[in-house]
């Protein structure tokens, strides 16, 4: 590694993991490589995220994204907590793969409405965030009648403190 690129290592550890870095030798060389792992892994059956996608316009309601490759099959009541509603086409919508991060991480929800909701804590820098989460606070998403459950929405943000 080049003294710009340890350089470059040193400041960003500092900076994003707030540590402190210590070399343990001024050549320290540091690697890439592959490894082998088992993981237990979700799968969406092609057909109903084909269909979620579809019911939806090809399109994340809340940014716009509209490249199915750039699409997620987000659920309302988590996957984990509710496996009966896994392949409830209710329960889902797609959601590109930001946005439905952020939702998954509580950064906003949706309203019985459809209105978008806020976390009152998520700050941000990114302009594609502020541009589709923030400045649309309050603002109805696209959502085509009756393809998401509203009693979904409002169990989901009930386990949310700051709805």
């Amino acid at each position: 590694m080049t003294d710009e690129g340890q350089g470059f290592v040193e400041d960003a550890v500092e900076e994003w993991a707030d540590t402190e870095w210590s070399a343990q030798a001024t050549n320290t060389e540091l690697l890439a490589d592959t490894y082998e792992t088992t993981t237990l892994a979700r799968v969406v059956v092609p057909e109903f995220r084909a269909t979620v996608i579809a019911r939806h316009g090809r399109t994340c309601p809340v940014s716009g994204v509209d490249h199915p490759a750039l699409l997620d099959v987000a659920h309302v009541l988590p996957w984990s907590e509710y496996p009966e509603y896994r392949a409830d086409l209710a329960n889902v919508l797609p959601l590109s793969k930001t946005h439905h991060a952020a939702f998954d991480r509580e950064l906003f929800t949706i309203d019985r409405e459809y209105r978008l909701r806020v976390n009152p804590s998520f700050e941000t820098e990114s302009e594609l965030l502020q541009r589709t989460i923030l400045d649309r606070a309050g603002e109805r998403i696209s959502v085509p009648d009756e393809s998401l459950s509203p009693e979904y929405v409002a169990q989901h943000n009930a386990t949310l403190g700051w709805v």
